[in-house]
């Protein structure tokens, strides 16, 4: 089976290489552009966009194209989600001609507003369907496409082996599996014993998912899934280089980047806010940050006063927001403490 130092080794996807076997998942409202700058500076082997409806991008929505849109990145991944074939194909199109690498499906969302328009993993209740979409993929573009799943709908119907074996020989250049039903959504623990039935079932890589936030799991979720890389998702929140500590543990070095003083890690968070008002405007910038800025205080400066932390996450001026934040992270723990706590 594998071992932790596997994660270490490049991976290819098609004629894609990817440099580490460690990834960033795509999570809609997390993985925009300045975050995937983050975790890609720390080290993450992969990262991928946030999810993009195939629709509005193929009616070119308002939006979409700061979703799409090539970052500078050495491989540019973009997930794209829809129920349409002629919709996915011609978003796989337009994402393709904006510079993507590679082109990821979505049936693996668990999301009622996605699975309601039978998309995301409302697909693996339709294979024939779920397949149609991924012909139409494949045919559209010259990049690699991959899909990411989870096990199945619910317990009654864990087909993710089949559906993986079909996108093969449709095509498809990887899977990533997240070892829980779509009826589980976050609940419980994620069953990576059970990804190892979609690694038996193809010949592509396999990428498990779900659950993993630290070098013991990443190392325990190989051995239990003899899978061929792993991907990352919670566990980013507040600490975009988790994906990066891991690979670097993997290679037994240590990975670059992470803010070593509370000085640094002020720096860090600001400079990262700032990001997101450059990227969305100062007034949808100051909303999209809130949840970033919450789970870096939740998870880095636990003591911190309500009052404080209210001034943080309610505040609409900019300025007001970062003297805050800096007054918050005075006191942050040490980098060691940090890594610890990651």
């Amino acid at each position: 089976m594998p071992e932790l130092t596997t994660l270490a080794l490049p991976l290819d996807i098609g004629d894609v290489r990817i440099r580490n076997r460690v990834f960033l998942a795509p999570m809609s409202g997390v993985t925009d552009e300045p975050f995937r700058h983050r975790a890609h500076s720390h080290d993450a082997g992969l990262v991928v966009s946030e999810m993009v409806a195939s629709g509005e991008l193929a009616k070119g929505r308002a939006g979409c194209d700061l979703r799409i849109r090539h970052s500078g990145l050495p491989v540019h991944m973009v997930q794209l989600a829809g129920r349409e074939a002629a919709h996915m194909a011609e978003g796989a199109r337009i994402a393709a001609g904006e510079g993507a690498d590679i082109i990821d499906i979505n049936m693996g969302c668990p999301a009622k507003k996605v699975t309601g328009g039978y998309a995301g993993s409302a697909l693996m209740r339709n294979l024939d369907h779920a397949l149609s979409l991924i012909e139409a993929v494949v045919g559209a573009v010259t990049v690699p496409v991959t899909v990411k799943m989870r096990l199945g709908w619910d317990e009654s119907a864990l087909n993710a082996p089949m559906l993986a074996r079909r996108a093969e020989q449709a095509g498809v250049r990887m899977v990533t599996v997240h070892g829980r039903t779509r009826c589980q959504f976050y609940q419980g623990k994620s069953d990576w014993r059970a990804i190892a039935r979609v690694k038996q079932a193809v010949s592509i890589p396999v990428v498990a998912n779900g659950d993993v936030g630290s070098p013991e799991e990443a190392a325990t979720i190989l051995d239990q899934s003899g899978a061929d890389a792993v991907m990352i998702g919670r566990a980013h929140y507040g600490a975009p280089w988790i994906a990066g500590s891991i690979a670097a543990a993997a290679a037994g070095i240590s990975a670059p980047g992470i803010p070593g003083t509370p000085q640094a890690f002020a720096d860090y968070v600001v400079a990262h806010y700032e990001d997101m008002l450059s990227l969305y405007g100062v007034e949808s910038g100051l909303r999209q940050a809130r949840k970033h800025l919450g789970w870096y205080l939740d998870r880095h400066a636990a003591g911190v006063s309500a009052e404080q932390r209210k001034r943080v996450l309610t505040s609409f001026e900019p300025a007001e927001v970062i003297r805050g934040l800096r007054e918050a992270l005075a006191d942050i723990v040490t980098r060691t403490e940090m890594r610890s706590a990651a």
